[in-house]
């Protein structure tokens, strides 16, 4: 487990928001160990679950503030999206509507989903709904997993 795990571990449900909402954001990290780890720490399934959606919408809403100001204005000094991964989110944006949001949850085109979104302007109620939805169901399913065969 690495150091940062560890430490996010030692902060409880705070940590599991943070390495959420990083998670969440374009820089590249996973919180899947982090909120795995919870339970067997005596943490209970549910409130996990919550804190770490709360930090991955945020960090999502990041990605929508982000993709409404301009991608390249805020992060061309430092990240890049592959034009490849722009366009697959926009193909998916496209063909599924507001429907797409549900995943942004999903690893490498789930971040550039919520550019687009920002980037075409969906109504931030919307935005909340659909990736709040998405997340939250993502880790009771994980936790679930977990709890059932711990």
């Amino acid at each position: 487990m690495s150091d940062l795990a560890e430490w996010a571990l030692g902060l409880g449900y705070f940590g599991v928001f943070l390495v959420s909402f990083i998670a969440s954001t374009l820089v590249p990290f996973s919180n899947e160990v982090v909120v795995a780890a919870m339970p067997a720490l005596g943490f209970n399934i549910w409130l996990t679950a919550v804190w770490a959606t709360a930090g991955g919408y945020l960090g999502s809403l990041v990605n929508y503030f982000v993709g409404q100001r301009g991608t390249d204005f805020i992060f061309s000094r430092w990240i890049t999206i592959k034009p490849e991964r722009w366009e697959q989110a926009e193909r998916i944006f496209n063909r599924w509507g507001n429907w797409a949001l549900f995943f942004v949850w999903l690893p490498v085109v789930g971040d550039p989903l919520a550019l687009v979104a920002g980037a075409f302007n969906i109504d931030w109620r919307v935005f909340s709904f659909w990736v709040i939805t998405g997340k939250f169901l993502r880790f009771i399913v994980l936790l679930g997993i977990i709890n059932w065969f711990v």
